[in-house]
């Protein structure tokens, strides 16, 4: 489905990030690893897409630094070949209700979230432009549709990734390019462990939590030549929690 296509995944050494690797890998994809600071589960998730027959390779990158993802972005052209697809997953959380929450909590999350989507869509902007193809994936969230307490930066940030998701798609459907974002619940990650029992898990009405693999198969899909008519579109994968 997307053999000998070359594929960037921030925030890909655990969670969603991962399974959206590993499901790209399956499918014949070349993966770029972007990770922020956990070298041994990227050089895990490099040796694990290596298995499956493909390239891969890991780029430690803060996706708030402009400068830092251009340098990952060409290191990934020149490494692996031009870029097919650009999945946006990076994310932090800094949870506290506004009254505690501090300016560096607000910016830092609204960086890394949002500014990191615009980045590492800059970057990879060009390309797509000149070859005429390219499919973007913003890992958006509930949070973004909803607003949810104590998540002031995160659901901003999110929020933030839904608008640049539509502005981006009507900037390149011309070009033949599909930006589109998926809008994740609680997924079981090391991210949502420590929810414990949060009681909005009690309004989900598939009554459980979804699994990162889960996201990844729409990721794919959306990834995939056969969603080229799928563009601005932001797609729950919550259980029915946000309806």
């Amino acid at each position: 489905m997307l053999q000998g296509k070359t594929a960037i995944i921030t925030g890909g050494s655990r969670g969603i990030g991962r399974a959206i690797a590993l499901t790209f890998a399956e499918h014949g994809a070349n993966v770029a690893v972007l990770y922020a600071g956990n070298a041994t589960a990227a050089d895990e998730v490099v040796c694990a897409i290596k298995a499956k027959g493909v390239s891969a390779m890991a780029i430690q990158c803060d996706v708030a630094d402009f400068a830092a993802c251009k340098d990952a972005v060409k290191a990934v052209t020149e490494t692996l070949g031009p870029v097919d697809i650009l999945v946006n997953n990076a994310g932090i959380t800094k949870d506290k209700l506004v009254l505690a929450m501090s300016e560096d909590d607000f910016d830092r999350v609204v960086d890394v979230n949002l500014k990191g989507a615009f980045n590492m869509i800059k970057h990879c902007y060009s390309g797509f432009m000149k070859r005429r193809q390219g499919r973007i994936i913003n890992i958006t969230s509930i949070s973004g549709l909803m607003g949810n307490p104590g998540q002031a930066n995160y659901s901003s940030a999110k929020a933030g990734m839904i608008g640049l998701t539509k502005s981006v798609a009507r900037e390149l459907a011309g070009r033949n390019i599909c930006c589109n974002a998926i809008a994740p619940g609680f997924i079981e990650t090391e991210m949502t462990a420590s929810l414990g029992e949060n009681p909005l898990l009690n309004n989900i009405p598939l009554k459980r939590m979804g699994t990162a693999d889960e996201v990844a198969s729409l990721a794919l899909f959306l990834a995939s030549d056969t969603a080229g008519y799928i563009t601005g579109e932001v797609i729950r994968v919550d259980g029915g929690l946000a309806m």
